[in-house]
């Protein structure tokens, strides 16, 4: 099929960002900008700001927004928090971690990670072990992405929060959240999280463009004595009751009105309602895939089914049994599901499917049949009963 060429019905985008974006949203974005002046901007970004503290739960943390994506978000804590020469220490969880952990180098800062085994998720204990061994405490920060949407896999960062203490450290505790937030159970204050970082479009189904991030009191004082220079993604300078002075500029107001629509959406629905449909959804496609596994071509990449994301579910191939880059053409362009590939290390030898932001039993079940619809047409073997076995979960009664 010509990619220009018309469909009839809809395309469903089932990639772990960006997502679908709700009618709401996209309607609330077509609106036209205000000048800067207007009160009504003003209520629109403090209306954002105490959206995301309500997604984030956090009741006193600073909030500040991007017009940036999530790497943005990234290179905002690293110049905030680490002045150059300075450690921190990221724990290994995949492509994203590795990702984070490059950046901080290339501000010259000193980085340790603990290593990282495929389909794992962080090692606690490993986090543990190097910060006992760090009793000069240089360690300024552990950076650790809650959910790493190429290996699919979430991390215990209550667990992660406890071996600092045990080990009596005062490194803050930094989380990226971007493919979580909205998605999985996350509580900042609750966990003891310094610092949470995000992007629009995951969960909060906003397009991709803006970022966000809370920042305790005890985050800030380390950035207020940063001597690192940076103005764009200053927290000190953005820390202001003046619109242009939060945004360093002008903000991207159609993107904050869509994000008002989409907190507005989560909030209504209720963000224990939301991160329940967000589980039911995942273990929906989680049986599909085990069913599917059985024939030997196709096996859950994560290796500890606990941790397996409600966000995104990675697929490992063996690539002699079939592409999966030529599976995922047959699903986008002769089905209509667009799912994505691996990433890094996994390229070429795995598929993603995401199941977050704005996903119903029928769209899941939509996307799952273009899967067996796909590897049908490719001849790859699969198990069968995978539809059934995704039936099944979405049929459970609810508690």
């Amino acid at each position: 099929m010509h990619p220009s060429k018309r469909i009839s019905g809809q395309r469903f985008l089932h990639s772990p960002g960006p997502t679908r974006v709700p009618e709401d949203v996209l309607n609330e974005m077509s609106r036209q900008p205000m000048d800067m002046a207007d009160p009504r901007l003003a209520t629109m970004v403090a209306a954002c700001e105490d959206g995301l503290r309500q997604v984030f739960r956090t009741r006193d943390a600073d909030v500040f927004m991007y017009a940036a994506n999530g790497h943005g978000a990234w290179e905002a804590t690293i110049v905030n928090l680490i002045a150059p020469g300075e450690t921190v220490m990221v724990p290994g969880s995949g492509h994203f971690s590795e990702t984070w952990a490059q950046h901080a180098e290339a501000f010259g800062a000193t980085v340790i990670r603990t290593p990282y085994r495929d389909g794992y998720p962080v090692d606690v204990a490993a986090i543990e072990a190097a910060l006992r061994e760090d009793t000069a405490h240089v360690i300024t920060a552990v950076m650790v992405v809650h959910t790493d949407t190429a290996s699919g896999m979430t991390s215990d960062i209550p667990a992660v929060r406890a071996a600092i203490d045990r080990a009596g450290h005062p490194a803050l505790l930094v989380v990226d959240v971007v493919a979580s937030l909205g998605a999985a159970p996350f509580d900042m204050d609750g966990w003891g999280v310094n610092v949470a970082l995000g992007a629009s479009q995951k969960a909060l189904m906003v397009p991709p463009g803006l970022s966000f991030m809370a920042v305790d009191a005890r985050a800030m004082a380390v950035a207020t004595a940063n001597p690192t220079p940076r103005v764009y993604w200053d927290w000190v300078r953005r820390k202001s009751d003046f619109i242009y002075r939060k945004f360093c500029g002008t903000p991207p107001q159609n993107l904050l009105m869509g994000l008002e629509a989409a907190l507005a959406l989560i909030l209504e629905e209720g963000l224990d309602a939301v991160l329940a449909r967000h589980d039911r959804t995942a273990r929906a496609v989680r049986a599909a895939v085990q069913a599917w596994s059985t024939a030997g071509a196709l096996r859950f990449f994560g290796e500890v089914p606990e941790a397996r994301s409600a966000s995104v579910t990675t697929v490992a191939v063996d690539p002699a049994a079939f592409d999966p880059e030529a599976l995922r053409d047959t699903t986008r362009e002769r089905f209509q599901v667009a799912v994505a590939g691996g990433l890094g290390s996994l390229s070429g030898r795995a598929f993603r499917i995401g199941h977050l932001g704005d996903i119903n039993p029928a769209m899941i079940l939509g996307c799952l049949g273009a899967i067996e619809a796909g590897m049908t047409a490719q001849g790859v073997p699969f198990g069968q009963g995978g539809i059934a076995a995704a039936i099944a979960v979405l049929s459970e009664a609810d508690a």
